[in-house]
């Protein structure tokens, strides 16, 4: 029945698309010093809010049940650790961060008799580990004794001076093993992935780094999947071959967020376009032309291929008011054909979305910030959360609120309520969001430095004072920005009624002298939408001019 189960879930996660972008940027290539991680956790129907897992120690012998992360289905047990780390989230009190991507790869690799899915070993090693390697090696070693029953998976596994991707795979049913690869991030580099295998070959002479495991290239020569010398060996061409989708769907991404920090990316179009089979490759990592800035990385998260081949504005899809996005399944058919919608990294389907932002030279506690949104991260104010909390703030926590109950006090839906009523108006009504959005935004940078230097002073006398006192200052900002969008949601409905504007003046909707509403303005038709209504229907609507 557990096998069953598991197909099923594993058929029904490739339906769901190419899911979860992540974006990794190097202490050298930040402007603040800063190692980054994002993560966008995309998947239809998932409702998921901040986790949290308290410091413990415990008994010998003492055992940790392992649900699946996105079934919760029960897969075993594994002995706990004698000591365990505080997780808020995808970070831990040592601001150790790791997020994920999904690539499937070959199918009959996956374990389904093994314990570990790739989310249990995601918080497990986050439970766990204080750095990069340390994580990597828990990840890996559980794994190999324990089996691992997901997918081929990429790990962005990143700490305050560390930033490394890591690949891997099961090596089929029963067999209780991995085939893995790790590679470091150089310090003055930004990478990505989402969704597709990136790791290519490795120098598998440098130790300090780059990782693998034992049977990595001899497992694929046992099967007959690679014949060549070991130095050619690609991770991502033997285990996980890049097809179309592969590449449009996802190395498309990576190409995009390359782009903004680079003016060389043409010359990989024709990879990420996925039509030209023996197209240049991107590179795992570059070294980008500017040092990139939380701001940066914010707009990364929020991209949608604007101002590139890819942009979603030059098709009907958009609708009248130019929606940059598009309904899934990611392919349809029209009279026999398959055709593709673009996916772009911020996506409706955003369960929550995170930048990690981790500095090495503040206490531990203190210095990793989580800025977390419980949606589309084009669609949410980031809101810091600090590595060290104990408390979740109560908006991403919500008692009584799943998948399929609204609650006007959890972040998920009220911000969900909110870019529902933008989406099919996403160019007369996504200012008023931004709007709120980005003023949120600015005002936590304003904040931030006095933040930090008053925790650090607490930090200083008492570790616990400082914690109790990022908890208030992380909780309070998540309730000011679900309270803020209430307010926003309400503003929408009123403003943009019926399709109409309702006008303001001085931030209040304005009157007439005796007390009625004013006139609304009626801006019409978008031209993008009228000259394509006049190109399809030619004279049916035209006004006679006698």
């Amino acid at each position: 029945m557990r096998k069953t189960l598991l197909i099923l879930a594993l058929t029904a996660a490739c339906m769901a698309g190419q899911a979860c972008t992540n974006f990794i940027v190097g202490k050298e290539a930040s402007a603040d010093g800063s190692v980054f991680c994002t993560y966008n956790a995309d998947d239809y129907g998932m409702f998921i809010g901040l986790c949290h897992y308290p410091a413990a120690r415990h008994e010998k012998g003492e055992m940790r049940l392992i649900y699946d992360w996105d079934t919760k289905e029960y897969h075993g047990r594994i002995p706990e650790a004698e000591e365990t780390y505080n997780v808020i989230g995808n970070i831990n009190e040592y601001q150790l961060t790791i997020a994920e991507t999904t690539f499937g790869g070959r199918p009959e690799m996956v374990d389904t008799t093994g314990v570990l899915d790739y989310g249990s070993l995601i918080y497990v090693a986050l439970q766990r580990a204080k750095t990069a390697r340390e994580a990597i090696k828990v990840m890996t070693t559980l794994a190999e004794t324990y089996g691992y029953c997901s997918e081929g998976e990429t790990f962005s596994i990143c700490d305050p001076n560390e930033a490394w991707i890591m690949e891997m795979m099961g090596k089929g049913p029963g067999s209780k093993g991995v085939v893995w690869v790790a590679v470091r991030i150089p310090d003055n580099a930004v990478c990505a992935h989402a969704n597709q295998s990136r790791i290519r070959t490795f120098d598998q002479k440098d130790k300090k780094n780059v990782m693998f495991s034992d049977d990595c290239i001899s497992f694929a020569r046992e099967k007959g999947w690679f014949s060549g010398k070991d130095e050619d060996f690609s991770f991502c061409e033997t285990y996980a071959y890049p097809d179309f989708s592969g590449r449009r769907f996802c190395e498309a991404r990576v190409w995009s967020f390359f782009n903004h920090f680079s003016p060389d990316m043409d010359r990989y179009l024709p990879y990420a376009e996925g039509k030209v089979k023996d197209a240049e490759p991107m590179p795992l990592w570059i070294v980008p032309d500017k040092k990139v800035t939380l701001q940066d990385v914010r707009d990364c998260m929020r991209d949608h291929y604007e101002g590139t081949p890819f942009a979603l504005d030059a098709d009907p899809g958009q609708g009248l008011w130019g929606m940059p996005y598009r309904p899934t399944p990611l392919t349809y058919k029209v009279d026999g054909r398959e055709y593709f919608n673009e996916r772009p990294t911020s996506t409706q389907q955003s369960g929550f979305s995170y930048i990690a932002q981790l500095r090495s030279w503040l206490p531990r506690q203190v210095g990793g910030i989580l800025w977390f949104g419980n949606d589309d991260g084009n669609m949410v104010a980031y809101t810091p959360v600090y590595c060290g909390n104990t408390v979740q703030p109560a908006c991403y926590n919500t008692p009584g609120a799943d998948a399929v109950t609204f609650s006007m006090d959890n972040a998920f839906w009220v911000c969900n309520w909110v870019s529902n009523m933008v989406y099919p108006r996403y160019s007369m009504m996504f200012g008023s969001l931004k709007e709120v959005r980005d003023s949120l935004e600015a005002s936590y940078d304003r904040a931030q430095a006095g933040v930090d230097a008053k925790a650090v002073e607490l930090y200083g006398g008492d570790p616990a004072q400082a914690v109790d006192f990022l908890n208030k200052y992380s909780c309070d900002k998540a309730a000011e920005m679900l309270d803020r969008w209430k307010q926003l949601a309400f503003y929408l409905i009123v403003k943009y009624n019926d399709m109409a504007v309702k006008p303001e003046r001085n931030g209040r909707f304005t009157r007439t002298a005796t007390g009625l509403g004013a006139r609304v303005e009626r801006p019409g038709m978008p031209e993008h939408a009228a000259r394509e209504i006049v190109r399809m229907t030619g004279d049916k609507y035209a006004v006679p001019t006698e």
